[in-house]
């Protein structure tokens, strides 16, 4: 069962000189993981529990890897409302997520999806955290309500780190921030996920492909 992030804050060992001892874990996130998951939506439950997104981007597999979470309903601020074409404070379920490695004491990167309530409802098992980690992850939580994902962007940015992110990131002095702003379309084209993630400067790599149209 899933458990809220905060609920075991104070599992891990505090402080910077804990983590500073042991090689971090890189992360290369790949813009041809959301094909990858795409495509593994649609395979068995067994195919779809074996490995998920953290493992593609990290090369770890699921045995190595503490994932946390933590599900909320909240009125759409204006920058959201917008961002999903709707009404400023129409409900939304917030889901945040914390994974790292067992063996280390900060996550990869601090997640925050945003879902419209009314959609991710049409399932009561999407609003449901106990469900978490869902084989499949959100191509598959929105498979069940009928929506498939088209197209997904991703814009990168940087920036200083917030005293909370560079306390929970356990981030070395003086490192940037990479936020990235994932939006995820439907066939239809309308806006179906809003993911915002803030990733430590130190250990990550954004890698993107671009397949070209031969002539």
């Amino acid at each position: 069962m899933a458990r809220a992030y905060e609920e075991i804050a104070d599992d891990r060992p505090h402080g910077r000189d804990t983590c500073a001892r042991r090689p971090r874990t890189r992360v290369v996130r790949d813009s041809g993981r959301h094909q990858w998951e795409k495509d593994r939506a649609r395979q068995p439950r067994t195919t779809r529990a074996a490995t998920g997104a953290t493992e593609h981007d990290t090369g770890l597999v699921a045995a190595d890897l503490v994932f946390l979470a933590r599900y909320r309903t909240i009125e759409a601020p204006a920058p959201l409302a917008e961002a999903f074409g709707v009404p400023e404070g129409t409900p939304l379920l917030e889901r945040g997520y914390r994974t790292r490695c067992a063996a280390e004491t900060a996550p990869f990167g601090l997640v925050t999806s945003y879902l419209l309530h009314a959609v991710a409802a049409a399932d009561p098992d999407l609003l449901d955290v106990s469900k978490e980690p869902w084989p499949g992850g959100t191509h598959h939580q929105l498979a069940t309500v009928g929506v498939e994902i088209d197209r997904v962007e991703e814009r990168c940015t940087a920036r200083p780190p917030t005293p909370q992110e560079t306390r929970e990131l356990e981030l070395p002095d003086g490192t940037a921030v990479i936020l990235v702003r994932k939006t995820s379309y439907d066939i239809n084209d309308r806006v179906v996920e809003v993911c915002d993630v803030v990733l430590p400067g130190d250990r990550t790599e954004l890698l993107f492909t671009t397949r070209l149209e031969r002539w």
